[in-house]
């Protein structure tokens, strides 16, 4: 049996592009897939008119979704009470979703927290996977379903793929190596609002490292996208979808995960 998950990421309510978010809702009430992952930047500017009209679009879905937080989704530099008292105080309508787990017919979906209410350097809108977020993730990696595929679901990549954009992610390669180490199949991420799919081998463990596109205007080298990852046993491809005369396009640079010998 096949397995259907569609990633998604970035759709930045605010700076939405409304077709994109039509083709996209049409594709899943058409094509029905397992579930929604969804990694971050809901929003543009974390105002709660944002989160409310996020959080319909994401419920009229009517699929299983589970929602990550992107360094949008917290208040900005302006509202430091906010930002470092009451980040997610604006969730409303898309509360219950934020860093869901979802179990899939074979396949786990792991949140991994990358944002940081504040950092010590200048750019906050990088990356950061602390030992609290970290240590969530591994203790439900440990709890999953003995042979479930183990994907986890973050914001930012946890190091730097082949786009112009960058996640920065401090504490990503550690992080990585203890998700291999874990037997993690694959890490799911956004922010660079370009497409990749990507092997990591660590110790004779392989980790695909996978980033989705944007739904929202705020375009880099790829028209709107989002990928549709197809799970077939212990396999699984990336196939990105985009609107545009080229719809579906195969990005995976290998297909397999786990052990490679």
């Amino acid at each position: 049996m096949t397995t259907k998950l569609f990633h998604v990421s970035d759709v930045h309510f605010g700076a939405e592009d409304p077709a994109a978010l039509t083709w996209f809702a049409e594709r899943v009430a058409e094509e029905k897939p397992d579930a929604v992952i969804m990694t971050g930047d809901l929003t543009m500017r974390a105002r709660p008119s944002e989160f409310e009209a996020g959080g319909r679009w994401l419920r009229s879905l009517d699929v299983p979704v589970t929602l990550e937080v992107g360094n949008h989704d917290l208040p900005y530099y302006w509202d430091p009470v906010r930002r470092l008292f009451m980040p997610y105080r604006r969730y409303g309508a898309a509360e219950k979703l934020i860093e869901r787990p979802l179990e899939i017919p074979g396949v786990s979906i792991i949140p991994l927290k990358t944002t940081a209410r504040a950092q010590l350097r200048l750019n906050w809108s990088k990356g950061r996977v602390g030992r609290d977020a970290l240590d969530l993730a591994l203790g439900q990696i440990a709890d999953a379903p003995r042979g479930n595929l183990i994907f986890i679901a973050g914001h930012h990549p946890l190091i730097e793929g082949p786009t112009t954009g960058s996640g920065r992610t401090r504490g990503g390669a550690r992080a990585l190596a203890a998700l291999a180490d874990a037997g993690a199949h694959a890490v799911l991420s956004g922010h660079v609002h370009d497409p990749f799919d990507i092997p990591f081998d660590r110790d004779g463990w392989r980790v695909r490292l996978i980033g989705a596109g944007t739904l929202s205007r705020r375009l880099r080298k790829t028209p709107p996208s989002f990928n549709e990852i197809r799970v077939d046993g212990d396999r699984f491809e990336t196939l990105l979808r985009t609107l545009s005369p080229r719809p579906v396009t195969p990005i995976s640079a290998a297909t397999n995960a786990g052990p490679t010998h």
